[in-house]
């Protein structure tokens, strides 16, 4: 049901959860669905969702398991796909009755609830509505302003990970085909990190391991992440590990309840028993302490090997497969123990406990997400990972390996089919052999340089096919300043959000097919494909009436886009990939490795899975083997009065987007303007819970970021830590704060203290 008014902070705070799921999370599931889509649209859309015949969910990117059952999905896929699937329309009726300047005033949770998009719109220079505009005009429009840069670098091209792998082959293709690298992604503001590392020391910036990994693991470290609220399908495969005899640990510098213990709706000790409890050891470590924890244990292991010589590494893989191993030992040697538990902030006894499950496991996953990617020293953090790993043989083997967890449903996808601004030469070859042209090669703007590049007048042009560009970049008033100084501003969206309301002098907005709507072209009815975490590409097809008969699918507008812009003829036969999307899978199998017979394979229950050199055996490294590398010890210290603070999602929220006020697991109840805290940090700041707080955040340069108007709530968080909701907190992370090597903002590790503000009346 579409809301009229924008929710007002009412916090209440209730005790955090202690087990995550079971009935409830079914009952909030569907009072969601039911509200936005009614109840003959929640049954079709709830019983296609990740089945073999239906769509992907657009919410998170963990795979589907082999086999599955009829409710394939988790609480908050079934919110984001009913979000999708709403009732509710925005026409022109719609635009005329509020100006932008009022819609950006609005929340984001306001502008969502409003519905889909149903038919193009432009601002005009000097106007203050939107007003409808016809397909053909608007791809005048915007061919014409890309045909009259200086240069095709004067313009930049954003993608979110809900593209599919057609379109965004289309895309780049396009983009390449045109002039420029400049393709940012949401990759980069989240695990840019992790193909940094894994590509410098494995040869390849993806994940290893699959879910029968997963299951056959002794011991998986699950660290930097919350199942529970962002992927939380993933706890149906730590429940199967720890049913067969698995152990986890988790690592984290909040308590998060789908960790402590998972009540599986679809299990009957999940709905009447008491679940199955997932962390055998929860270790709620500072912000930015995890480099510090993996250098102990891997000092610890080189240790337990001097004492029990031959017992404890693999040294038959560490000389068969890997490089610098004697660096690596001597630089590790030198930890030290006082350096790690004020990193850490967890006790000598605890690191210890952990390391003898460490010695008792012969086959070992890593998982992370972006409690590692988002800090300084994210890479670095990273590559100790895979020193952790490389010690005891633990990748290329079953059970074993990294585990790199994507938060978007095709942001893996997106990269292997070319959505990089740095693509390697090997696919620019093959690419530009394939469609007779030569493809840029100087690279291009990630998302940081790319508002840099808008901000000083360098981009002129902002193109973003999905996602919500505004509110997930870092320093929010930098980056909306550098969108409003484009010429153009380009949205292709199905819903509204604030990237919409941040304008250029001229902004369209281009509403497009969601991931659940049915797509029929000249050829029959389509599919589009994914590739989850695990490298698994499989077929997503819509089975909604689209929101309106206007809509046009990303590949259509992306070709029709293409061929204004570069002109009609030439090699590229964008008319026909329209007509057929099996013609697009043709292109991408005869350029990229892995993807042969792409339309049949895909189509098959499960899909298939691209290969991973990595557990061959092979390593695409300088060296040619997997690289030990050594780390310098950083930690984040805050002065005395001051916190660690990380950014962080809601239960009801996906990405940018909350669903509800709420954040139920955590016991926070009609607000979201909140900062939660250790209550004796409270204490030693002097600071009452539920106090008003302005949060302040302070900069190596001296600069200060401020948000204002949160509550404190007192929270078993790590000492010396704090935690806040995002996009709230965008703004106190400055634009030049980013992780080193990867350039991706460090959301989590942010140095702020808490401002008392007087309360009115």
């Amino acid at each position: 049901m579409r809301a009229t008014d924008d929710p007002k902070d009412d916090l209440s705070v209730k005790p955090p959860k202690e087990w995550a799921a079971g009935v409830p999370g079914v009952a909030h599931a569907l009072e969601y669905s039911l509200a936005q889509s009614g109840p003959r649209r929640t049954a079709l859309t709830l019983l296609n969702i990740n089945q073999v015949k239906g769509f992907d969910c657009p919410g998170c990117a963990w795979p589907e398991p082999g086999h599955r059952v009829k409710n394939e999905y988790c609480e908050n896929g079934a919110k984001h796909i009913s979000d999708e699937a709403t009732k509710s329309r925005i026409t022109r009726a719609f635009f005329a009755e509020h100006p932008v300047a009022e819609l950006d005033e609005k929340s984001d949770y306001w502008l969502n609830q409003q519905g889909r998009l149903t038919e193009p719109m432009v601002k005009r220079p000097g106007a203050t509505h939107y007003e409808p505009i016809g397909w053909d005009a608007a791809f005048d429009l915007i061919a014409g302003e890309l045909r009259g840069l200086g240069s095709p670098d004067e313009a930049m091209f954003y993608t979110s990970g809900r593209v599919s792998n057609e379109a965004a082959f289309l895309l780049q293709l396009f983009v390449r085909a045109y002039g420029t690298n400049n393709l940012p992604d949401c990759s980069n503001m989240c695990h840019e990190s992790s193909g940094s590392a894994l590509g410098e020391t494995l040869g390849i910036g993806k994940g290893s391991v699959s879910l029968e990994d997963i299951y056959e693991a002794d011991l998986i470290f699950v660290v930097g992440q919350n199942p529970g609220t962002n992927h939380p399908r993933m706890l149906s495969a730590l429940e199967q590990t720890k049913r067969n005899g698995g152990k986890v640990v988790a690592v984290n510098p909040l308590p998060e309840a789908g960790l402590k213990r998972f009540k599986n709706p679809q299990k009957p000790r999940g709905v009447v028993g008491r679940g199955t409890t997932i962390a055998d050891d929860f270790l709620l470590i500072r912000p930015g302490g995890d480099l510090a924890l993996f250098q102990m244990l891997n000092k610890l292991l080189l240790e337990a090997e001097d004492a029990a010589p031959g017992t404890v590494l693999d040294h038959g893989f560490i000389e068969r497969d890997t490089a610098g191993f004697d660096a690596f030992a001597e630089h590790v040697r030198r930890t030290d123990w006082d350096d790690v538990l004020t990193a850490t902030g967890l006790s000598r006894e605890e690191i210890e406990r952990v390391h003898e499950r460490v010695l008792a496991s012969k086959k070992i996953i890593v998982c992370w997400a972006m409690g590692l990617t988002q800090q300084r020293h994210g890479v670095p953090t990273i590559r100790e990972i895979v020193n952790f790993l490389l010690l005891r043989g633990n990748l290329g083997r079953p059970g074993a390996g990294v585990c790199p967890v994507r938060g978007h449903s095709n942001v893996q996808g997106d990269r292997t089919m070319g959505i990089w601004e740095r693509m390697p030469d090997a696919f620019l070859d093959a690419l530009g052999a394939e469609f007779s042209f030569t493809p840029p090669r100087r690279h291009g703007y990630d998302s940081v340089n790319g508002v840099r590049a808008m901000r000083d007048g360098k981009a002129t042009v902002f193109v973003g096919v999905a996602g919500n560009f505004v509110r997930a970049m870092s320093d929010s008033s930098v980056t909306e300043d550098a969108l409003r100084r484009c010429r153009l501003t380009v949205q292709i969206s199905t819903k509204l959000n604030r990237s919409h309301t941040v304008c250029g002098e001229t902004a369209l907005i281009l509403p497009t097919l969601g991931r659940s709507d049915r797509d029929i072209q000249e050829s029959g009815e389509q599919f589009v494909t994914v590739e989850d975490s695990m490298s698994m590409v499989h077929a997503s097809r819509g089975r909604l009436e689209p929101a309106s008969p206007d809509l046009l699918s990303e590949v259509a507008i992306i070709g029709r886009l293409a061929r204004r812009t570069l002109g009609e003829g030439g090699a590229i036969p964008w008319e026909e990939f329209e007509r057929d999307y099996g013609l697009i899978r043709d292109r991408i199998a005869r350029v990229i490795p892995g993807f042969e017979d792409f339309s049949e394979r895909a189509q098959r229950p499960g899909g298939f899975r691209l290969p991973n050199p990595v557990n061959e055996g092979v390593y695409r490294t300088l060296s040619g083997r997997a690289e030990f590398s050594c780390n310098e010890l950083t930690m984040l210290t805050a002065p005395e009065g001051y916190l660690v603070l990380q950014s962080l999602r809601s239960h009801d929220q996906w990405n940018t987007i909350p669903y509800a006020m709420n954040d139920r697991y955590r016991g926070i109840h009609d607000a979201r303007r909140v900062v939660l805290v250790n209550p004796e940090d409270l204490a030693a700041l002097g600071l009452a819970d539920q106090s008003l707080v302005d949060i302040v955040s302070v900069w190596e340069d001296g600069t200060e970021r401020r948000a204002e108007g949160f509550r404190v709530v007192g929270y078993p968080a790590a000492r010396g830590s704090a935690a806040s909701y995002y996009p709230e907190t965008n703004v106190l992370v400055p634009l030049d704060s980013v992780a080193d090597i990867s350039n991706t903002p460090t959301s989590k590790g942010v140095i702020v203290r808490l401002e008392p503000v007087p309360e009115a009346g």
